[in-house]
C-alpha cells in the first residue's frame, strides 16, 4: 500500500515537472508559483471536506503535537525549501541547482534514524544506493555544458570564474544556498512522517502544511501588492497550467505523506524523487531532447528502476 501510494506520488511530481516547464514558457514562475502554492490550499481542504462529508473521515480528534509537525513540515517543505532552491537557481543556474537535490535522500534518511530511530532492512538500504546512484547519473552534467552555465552565471553575477573555496566564497557560489533548500526540504519530509504517525490525516496534513507555506510565501513576496493585477493581465493558458500544477503538486504531497504511515520515511521520499524514469523519456519526445539524454542518463534510469523494483516486490 505504502509502496503503491509513494509510486501514485512520484508519477504526479513527473507530471507536474514536464507541465511547469511548458508553463514557465507563458507565465513568469515567481507569479505561477503564487498561484500554485495557492491552489495547493483551497485544494486541499476541498479534498478534506469531501472526505468528511461523503468518506470515512478517520480520527478527527484534536492532536496538537501532529497539528504544529504538519505545520513545521510546511515551513521546512513548502516555504523554505522552494524558496532556497529558487534561490540556488538564481546564483547556480537550473542544471547544478537540480543536481544538488540529490543529498536530499541522503539528509532524509541519516534525520530519519537520528531522530525517529527509523530502521532499514539490507533490501532498503541496497534499494537506496541503487536509486541514489542511478539519480547521480541522470543529473551528472557534461563538462561542456556545465562550463557553459557557469560562464553565463558569472557573467550575470560578476564574479571571478575561479572558485573561492573560502566560508564567505561558498556562501556567495550558491553551494551553502544548494545544500540548505536540499536540508530543508529533508527536514520537511522526515516531519510529515511524524506527523502522520501522530495524527492519521494526510489530507488535512497536507492541507495545513500547504496553509502555512502560501501564507509565508505570500507575506515575503515583492509583487504581492499587484498579484490579482497580474493575474488579470497574464496569459490565461499559463494561469490554468499553474492552477493545474497546483492541484497536482498537493495530490503528490498528501499521496507520499500517506505512504509514511506504511513505508520508512526515507523509502518514501527516494521512490517519489524517482521522476527521471518518467520525466526524461517524456521530455525526449516532447521537447526534443533538449535535456541532452545520453547513455548515462539511460544507465542511471535503469538503475532507478532496478532500486524500485527491489522496494515494491
Amino acid at each position: 500500500m505504502g509502496e503503491m501510494l509513494a509510486l501514485l506520488s512520484m508519477i504526479l511530481f513527473s507530471a507536474n515537472i514536464i507541465l511547469t516547464k511548458v508553463a514557465i514558457a507563458r507565465l513568469n514562475l515567481n507569479l505561477g508559483f503564487l498561484i500554485s502554492v495557492g491552489v495547493n490550499v483551497l485544494f486541499a481542504f476541498f479534498l478534506f471536506f469531501i472526505q468528511v462529508f461523503f468518506f470515512e473521515a478517520g480520527d478527527l480528534a484534536w492532536h496538537t503535537k501532529g497539528f504544529f509537525l504538519f505545520l513545521l513540515a510546511g515551513l521546512f517543505g513548502t516555504y523554505l525549501g522552494r524558496w532556497f532552491f529558487f534561490e540556488t537557481i538564481q546564483k547556480l543556474g537550473p542544471t547544478r541547482a537540480s543536481a544538488f537535490q540529490v543529498t536530499n535522500p541522503i539528509f532524509t534518511t541519516i534525520i530519519a534514524w537520528l531522530f525517529l530511530n527509523e530502521q532499514l532492512t539490507a533490501r532498503d538500504l541496497f534499494s537506496i544506493i541503487l536509486i541514489l546512484f542511478g539519480l547521480f547519473m541522470v543529473s551528472y552534467t557534461p563538462q561542456k555544458a556545465l562550463k557553459k552555465e557557469i560562464a553565463q552565471q558569472n557573467k550575470l553575477l560578476s564574479i571571478q570564474p575561479y572558485p573561492d573555496l573560502s566560508l564567505k566564497g561558498v556562501i556567495q557560489s550558491g553551494v551553502l544556498v544548494a545544500l540548505l533548500s536540499s536540508f530543508s526540504y529533508a527536514i520537511g519530509n522526515v516531519v510529515r512522517g511524524a506527523a502522520i504517525i501522530n495524527w492519521d490525516q494526510p489530507i488535512l496534513g497536507g492541507a495545513l502544511g500547504a496553509l502555512l507555506g502560501f501564507t509565508l510565501h505570500a507575506a515575503t513576496s515583492k509583487n504581492k501588492r499587484h498579484f490579482w493585477r497580474q493575474v488579470k493581465e497574464a496569459d490565461k493558458t499559463g494561469v490554468w497550467l499553474y492552477v493545474i500544477s497546483g492541484i497536482i503538486t498537493i495530490s503528490a504531497q498528501i499521496s507520499v505523506i500517506a505512504s509514511m504511515r506504511y513505508i520508512p520515511i526515507s523509502v518514501a521520499n527516494l521512490i517519489t524523487l524517482s521522476t527521471p524514469i518518467i520525466v526524461t523519456p517524456v521530455s525526449y519526445f516532447l521537447f526534443k531532447n533538449q535535456e541532452g539524454i545520453t547513455f548515462r542518463t539511460i544507465l542511471g534510469i535503469g538503475l532507478v528502476l532496478g532500486g524500485l523494483v527491489a522496494v515494491v516486490l
